[in-house]
């Protein structure tokens, strides 16, 4: 998907060193365009960005926040360094390079509107419906179960509060699972919710099914259920994996929620599943793994300076990697996945370099493009801080910093979705992908 975007990309700016520099860029031929294909799916009216992009007059308003977080890489929310590691992704949302230098010039050449015949047809945007299931658009298809946590009021003013009851899944027989997404419930309820966890309580007497045989010995538990956290949608698997819900399971909820000067009434946050359909068993098993990069009270992080942060894990058996996800706090600055292979050879495979701790993005691989990983590799995560007065998220420069749940603390960790695989499936894989990149004679 990534290729095709940046392919539109450069057709939209049709070159941009020949055809642009050539002629005034205008909103109507080259501006336009862009925003269509990467903006207004969030900046409509009703969806969830706070102003709409529609028409040249919304956008010409706006040019000065244009101007920042497009200049700034902010937004679209994709804050990957491009010139390193996996370049496709299932969801890549980012601007091209010479998408963004199109919009740049167009606002440092007084916004021309252009010629009303040159404006490319409206287009009927699916916007990201704060009320609606963004898995639902793409499945084409409501979710089949979803579960409400136990309301909690908070007070106008209060400490933070993590919040962890359980609710029954009502369950009678055993589910495979295809897609989770988590929401708050309500838009007052997206102001106060920091992040959600989710695991799954239930007992599988033998190990856990449809797990690796590899894996059985390292991985005793399925892992987190999921993770939500502001910025992120929800998490499709690949069409050979998922995760399994039995009979009697309960869903156990961690939710962090803040004050914001105002009391907030009974606020929820809601998970929707959908299932595979009935005898349908995918035959691997997902795991969502959190790999630990600030080693707890090791992260230290002194006032008016940087840190960087280390940690090392070696997979016990083959695996196919599905996304990476970097989880940090206001401090955070940038974090890297790098695999270092049993032969010695070193793979940067994913670095995130403008992390936005309003905006947890998670990348999810193309299918094609999943790294694949044989035993004996060492995923090496590195994370750096920046608790400077240049860090425009920073609260206070001058505190001394250190790992903790609440906002103001700090935390480095990424969420990575792992699919353990036996070695013949490892080695069938890694053919198949040796097989598609070889030159068509």
């Amino acid at each position: 998907m990534m290729r095709l975007s940046r392919a539109a990309g450069v057709g939209l700016i049709c070159v941009a060193g020949s055809a642009i520099a050539q002629e005034p860029v205008t909103f109507a031929k080259h501006v336009a365009p862009i925003i269509q294909q990467k903006c207004q799916v969030c900046h409509s009216p009703g969806s969830i960005a706070p102003m709409p992009l529609i028409t040249y007059k919304d956008v010409k308003d706006y040019a000065d926040e244009i101007r920042d977080y497009v200049g700034k890489r902010v937004m679209p929310p994709w804050h990957l360094d491009k010139t390193v590691g996996v370049h496709d992704f299932k969801n890549d949302r980012s601007l091209s390079d010479g998408q963004i230098a199109t919009i740049m010039k167009w606002l440092d050449t007084g916004m021309q509107p252009g010629k009303p015949e040159d404006m490319p047809p409206e287009v009927k945007v699916a916007a990201a419906d704060p009320s609606g299931w963004e898995v639902a658009g793409q499945l084409g298809q409501q979710p089949d179960l979803v579960l409400k946590s136990p309301p909690l009021t908070i007070a106008a003013q209060t400490q933070d509060k993590w919040f962890r009851p359980t609710t029954e899944t009502g369950l009678t027989e055993a589910r495979w699972v295809r897609a989770i997404e988590i929401r708050p419930s309500t838009a007052e309820s997206r102001r106060v919710v920091h992040h959600v966890l989710t695991l799954l309580e239930q007992r599988e007497e033998g190990g856990l099914t449809n797990l690796a045989a590899a894996a059985h010995d390292h991985q005793t538990s399925a892992g987190l259920f999921m993770e939500w956290s502001i910025g992120k949608a929800g998490e499709l698997f690949p069409t050979d994996a998922g995760k399994l819900m039995l009979p009697g399971s309960r869903i156990r909820w961690e939710v962090h929620m803040f004050a914001i000067g105002k009391e907030m009434k009974d606020q929820q946050v809601e998970l929707a599943i959908w299932f595979y359909p009935k005898g349908v068993v995918p035959p691997h098993r997902t795991v969502l793994r959190m790999f630990d990069v600030s080693r707890g009270s090791e992260l230290d992080i002194p006032p008016n300076q940087t840190a960087m942060t280390q940690n090392f894990y070696v997979m016990q058996s083959p695996a196919r990697i599905e996304n990476f996800q970097p989880h940090m706090h206001m401090r955070g600055k940038a974090m890297s996945m790098e695999a270092v292979y049993p032969d010695g050879k070193r793979e940067m495979l994913s670095s995130v370099n403008n992390f936005q701790w309003k905006w947890h993005v998670n990348y999810v691989y193309a299918d094609d493009a999943a790294p694949l990983l044989p035993k004996g590799t060492m995923l090496v995560f590195t994370a750096w801080h920046d608790n400077t007065a240049s860090n425009p998220n920073n609260p206070d420069p001058k505190q001394w910093v250190g790992w903790g749940d609440r906002t103001v603390d700090e935390m480095a960790h990424a969420w990575v979705d792992v699919t353990y695989l036996d070695q013949p499936e490892f080695d069938k894989l890694v053919a198949e992908r040796k097989a598609k990149k070889k030159p068509v004679p």
